[in-house]
């Protein structure tokens, strides 16, 4: 099976956030800025983690077969989902995971405001690292949870742990649980055994829970590995809850299933508990079946698309190292999130998204939702044909060239 990933896809009409809304003051907006019957005028949106492939013909199948029975009431998982997800984790994180160690949640995002909510206070600290997926945030900030952050380090081009400030910050007793992104959203680092065993150790020492999301780990680049949370020193698992999903590995974020692995009895029925009191039960069949699809049958299409997105990542990496000097690609180990340096253009966060989004016409995440360490940051989706890269990378550097000699 060969997977054409230049093929260009129709996005319109099926309430897609990426390609339909833009996120204005009071929240998501309906917009029509990125048809590209506008041509050269239209808005390339490159900005929240979508792919702009179709899904793999598997999913598409089992889907579609799933669909046409025309039955869509109550769902939920059964032996063969749990054997799928399991068999999973077994061949691609090396994690022998019990089917009975599995809940299942609408998204990774819905996870993380539950787990604080629950297992944390008001006025408690939840430890994070920024610059880091702004949800991360909102799950603490919703909870009227307090914010403590140990900042990633930028040392020369790489981000790495400070693990002196980490120790300093899981010491503070406030500090009752802290949000791992493993691989790291948006700075794009797959982390080492030995970097999570310390970061454990610590967390381990100073009685601080670990919510390990997971979400991008599928998409490792080449010559890297990733090494999941739940694969460390057993006595790390006792107070960790790993979070996991096909959303992002097979762009299914709209079939709103997410598997969140909690080794630890107690821990799991306290959460069982809690999402009973919340009304968050049944699951979404259809996510059901593409999840099987995707983890039974998926990993020839996600190979293809690794490499897809690799060569994506070296295409930008040369044209900002030959055209756009400025503007500097940080080395991405994994996910399909290219974090870009900006600052030496000289603009604030507020005048490098007018450059890009109303000069350049491209659609990008600003650093600064990330942390204050984002700031002079972009985030750019690469999951998209090369055409769209190379298009929007053009109009970039007609933009900043235009600004500079303006």
């Amino acid at each position: 099976m060969t997977i054409d990933f230049e093929q260009e896809v129709d996005h319109y009409g099926v309430n897609s956030i990426k390609w339909e809304f833009v996120v204005g003051d009071d929240g998501l907006q309906h917009w029509d800025l990125t048809d590209p019957d506008l041509g050269d005028q239209s808005v390339l949106p490159m900005w929240i983690a979508d792919m702009d492939f179709l899904a793999a013909p598997p999913i598409v199948e089992a889907v579609t077969q799933r669909a046409q029975r025309g039955l869509y009431g109550y769902a939920s998982k059964t032996d063969s989902y749990l054997s799928a997800v399991c068999g999973w984790m077994a061949r691609r994180k090396a994690w022998t995971v019990d089917p009975k160690w599995i809940l299942m949640m609408p998204g990774v995002v819905t996870a993380l405001h539950v787990i604080v909510r629950h297992f944390t206070a008001p006025g408690d600290k939840v430890l994070i690292q920024r610059p880091v997926y702004h949800p991360f945030t909102f799950s603490i900030e919703n909870n009227q949870r307090e914010i403590t952050s140990s900042a990633l380090q930028l040392v020369g081009n790489r981000y790495e742990m400070d693990f002196e400030d980490l120790a300093e910050k899981a010491a503070d007793p406030a500090v009752k649980l802290a949000i791992l992104c493993s691989p790291h959203n948006p700075v794009g680092r797959v982390w080492s055994r030995e970097e999570l065993t310390r970061y454990a150790e610590i967390c381990h020492t100073n009685g601080v829970r670990v919510i390990a999301d997971e979400l991008h780990s599928d998409l490792i680049m080449p010559g890297r590995q990733f090494v999941s949370y739940g694969t460390l020193d057993e006595r790390f698992l006792k107070d960790v809850f790993v979070c996991t999903a096909p959303s992002k590995t097979f762009s299914l974020a709209g079939l709103q299933t997410s598997n969140i692995i909690v080794p630890n009895t107690e821990l799991r029925e306290e959460l069982r508990i809690e999402l009973r009191a919340l009304g968050l039960w049944g699951t979404n069949p259809f996510g059901l079946v593409g999840t099987e699809a995707a983890y039974n049958h998926g990993e020839a299409w996600l190979e293809q698309v690794i490499d897809y997105i690799w060569s994506n990542l070296e295409y930008l990496d040369d044209f900002l190292k030959s055209r756009l000097p400025s503007m500097k690609l940080i080395p991405i180990e994994g996910t399909y999130l290219a974090w870009v340096d900006c600052r030496d253009l000289g603009l604030d966060g507020e005048a490098l998204n007018s450059v890009m989004m109303k000069d350049a016409r491209v659609y990008l995440d600003k650093g600064h939702i990330f942390g204050p360490e984002g700031e002079g940051f972009l985030r750019v989706n690469v999951a998209c044909r090369r055409q769209t890269l190379e298009q929007a990378l053009s109009r970039i550097e007609r933009a900043i060239n235009d600004k500079i000699s303006g």
